[in-house]
């Protein structure tokens, strides 16, 4: 597997849950197709590899478990976030359920509709990590009023790893008649589910993630019968039509870049999205269970298996995680990231299906020698 990627044998990438490297297969093909653009640009990419979308839209939706017209191909998590939380129809007093531990993007967003249109955030604050599933469900269902309009659901909280139970959630919701907007980014191709079954209404990932396919290219899942329901976010011949087609009018876009995903799916499927689950938590555990009994060591991620996976997230008292951060790189050469957001204070790190045991050793040597 190591040798499928083409990462540095000197930097120890473990920040994998920021953006993943390409398999060699993944960049051989973006570079194959853009330089077959490149013979005759509109030509090529119009008439030859914009044939290959409808092909691409039907694996896309094997992967996500739901029908080719359910989904819209994009370029990220924020592109398709942003076209739901600026196409549903709302207005002033309209109330929205969101978190203090959402991504900053879309909680940006949210600010944004509320500053111009007077719509009400009602803010959740996560005290992570959570071991009780139970507790978190209630606190998004306690914070539901009459008003609610939209619940906005990160699936897995990228600073710390936490895996959401969307469903249990969104079943409360749906019956109170209130939008449910999934964040995905971290979940698809990470852990195996179907996007039908998390029970929301709107979902979006971004496949440079955990597909490892081309930088730049992402999805937007929308239930059939709710695609009328939001406007397209640019321009479209039928803004409020019910073809999911109409979230792709971006203009000119990279074409090879988007093409590159089916071999980023061939990839996937070789692995098999069960063995790679069970591989990612795999590695997240080998770490973590060689250093959370340390004195200093604690973890921000919660404890019962299925509630996280590839993600840990570690603070050593005294530092502060940008110390840690810059001491695990400037020392050993590990690369995390410092994480400092709403009472969240660690360095997360992140292994991918590339990464050894043996690599993992050198980060748990480091961290003991930094704990003491």
């Amino acid at each position: 597997m190591k040798a499928s990627y083409t990462t540095s044998p000197n930097i120890l990438n473990l920040n994998n849950g920021g953006v993943a490297p390409q398999p060699k297969v993944v960049q051989d093909a973006h570079i194959r197709y853009y330089q077959y653009c490149n013979e005759a640009p509109s030509y090529y990419m119009w008439q030859i590899l914009d044939q290959g979308r409808e092909p691409l839209r039907e694996r896309l939706a094997g992967l996500c478990g739901c029908s080719p017209e359910e989904v819209a191909i994009n370029r990220n998590s924020t592109e398709g976030l942003n076209t739901v939380i600026f196409g549903l129809n709302l207005k002033a007093g309209d109330e929205v359920v969101l978190t203090r531990q959402d991504y900053p993007n879309m909680i940006n967003a949210w600010r944004q509709r509320e500053k111009r249109e007077g719509i009400k955030l009602v803010w959740i604050d996560l005290p992570l990590p959570m071991d009780d599933e139970a507790q978190i469900i209630e606190l998004y269902h306690k914070a539901f009023t009459a008003r609610t309009r939209v619940v906005h659901i990160t699936h897995l909280i990228n600073w710390t790893g936490q895996i959401l139970p969307v469903h249990s959630i969104a079943e409360e919701a749906r019956q109170r008649g209130i939008h449910v907007i999934t964040d995905g980014a971290h979940t698809l191709a990470h852990v195996d589910f179907k996007v039908p079954a998390l029970g929301c209404d709107y979902f979006a990932s971004s496949l440079h993630k955990w597909l490892s396919a081309p930088f730049g290219s992402g999805l937007l899942f929308i239930r059939k019968e709710k695609i009328r329901n939001v406007w397209a976010l640019l321009s479209n011949n039928e803004p409020d039509g019910p073809d999911i087609r109409k979230f792709e009018s971006l203009g000119t876009r990279s074409f090879a870049a988007e093409m590159a995903i089916g071999t980023a799916l061939d990839f996937h499927e070789v692995i098999g999205a069960q063995r790679k689950e069970a591989r990612l938590r795999y590695l997240k555990n080998y770490w973590v269970d060689q250093v959370k009994d340390l004195p200093r060591v604690t973890f921000l991620q919660s404890a019962p298996a299925h509630q996280s996976c590839a993600i840990a997230n570690i603070a050593v008292a005294g530092m502060k995680p940008e110390e840690l951060s810059a001491e695990l790189f400037n020392r050993y050469r590990i690369h995390t990231v410092a994480i400092n957001w709403e009472h969240i204070h660690g360095v997360r790190v992140t292994p991918n299906v590339y990464t050894s045991p043996g690599d993992l050793d050198r980060l748990v040597a480091a961290i003991r020698k930094i704990a003491k």
